[in-house]
């Protein structure tokens, strides 16, 4: 008589599935950093990329933004070359900012979090500098109340000023 059961190991699809990284991008000069931070991160687990452009509330009565929009494509537009270099698999999300003021502190950061979770991500990639309500310290608090996912800060980039040199002297 045969004990083991059939259907005791998980299915295929469900154990080779890849859970995104995303990359929170809110169109500030800290978002090359996010992106190297999620790509490592994205190379190392082999898993897609998943970038989330944070863009501003969209006017009364307009429909949701897509991810092909050129609103979109412009907040993407500063990190594509590096993913590029990089040969990873990504895809674009659009998050809008909350239009409600009086939503609290948490409130535009649980948007973020219902973005990516709504496609996926086990694991989302912030910069601690972020926007108010995005930075990494606001998206990690939202995160541990509501159970998930993980939160990576990012640092920002160091600020150094331009060097010039003048040709007259």
């Amino acid at each position: 008589m045969d004990t083991t059961c059939p259907n005791s190991s998980p299915a295929p699809s469900v154990a080779r599935r890849r859970f995104p990284v995303a990359a929170v991008l809110a169109d500030r000069l800290d978002d090359t950093a996010v992106v190297d931070a999620a790509v490592r991160l994205a190379a190392a687990r082999g898993a897609p990329l998943l970038l989330i452009a944070v863009l501003p509330p969209p006017p009364p009565g307009a429909g949701a933004v897509c991810p092909d929009s050129m609103a979109a494509r412009a907040v993407l537009g500063r990190v594509m070359p590096r993913l590029a270099r990089a040969g990873i698999a990504h895809q674009a999300a659009v998050c809008h900012r909350p239009a409600v003021r009086g939503g609290g502190r948490l409130h535009a950061a649980k948007a973020l979090l219902d973005t990516a979770v709504l496609h996926g991500c086990s694991l989302l990639v912030v910069s601690r500098s972020g926007p108010a309500g995005l930075d990494a310290c606001t998206v990690m608090e939202a995160a541990t109340i509501r159970g998930g996912p993980f939160v990576h800060a990012a640092s920002p980039v160091p600020w150094a000023p331009l060097a010039v040199s003048c040709p007259g002297r």
